[in-house]
């Protein structure tokens, strides 16, 4: 059999194209190089149509100079006690809820975050009950 031969192909580490792709040869770099002159014209027009009541056009106007408002949840002090255990802490976040204390979404967070701290604290006592059971048979 005849070896085939690589004709056009590259050696190992060198690059087909070593200065790269031309800054703003893309098309999308075209596109706005040719709407840049026309940008101020365009707002006009915009703002134009919105004060004749275009409302898709205040829209487009409205979205760009006042984005909406992101909503934020405000902190909230629960009093928890050290010898309270994870389940009594639940139901005092749960109380808090139904009495409007604490907003619905912020006592599930809450909830959620004494279940993940219930789970750390079985791996904390299963790590010490191993711990002691190899201390008691000589085990490493």
């Amino acid at each position: 059999m005849t070896e085939k031969r690589r004709i056009g192909r590259w050696k190992a580490g060198e690059s087909g194209n070593p200065t790269g792709k031309t800054p703003g040869s893309g098309a999308l770099q075209k596109l706005r190089a040719t709407i840049a002159a026309d940008v101020p014209e365009i707002l006009a027009g915009l703002v134009i149509a919105a004060k004749g009541g275009d409302v898709q056009a205040a829209r487009i106007i409205l979205d760009r100079v006042l984005p909406p408002v992101k909503a934020i949840e405000q902190a909230v002090r629960l009093e928890f006690f050290d010898g309270d255990t994870l389940t009594a802490k639940a139901s005092a976040v749960l109380s808090a809820a139904a009495s409007g204390d604490v907003a619905p979404g912020q006592a599930a967070q809450l909830i959620a975050a004494l279940g993940s701290l219930a789970k750390l604290s079985e791996v904390d006592d299963l790590a010490a009950r191993i711990t002691t059971l190899e201390a008691k048979h000589g085990n490493t």
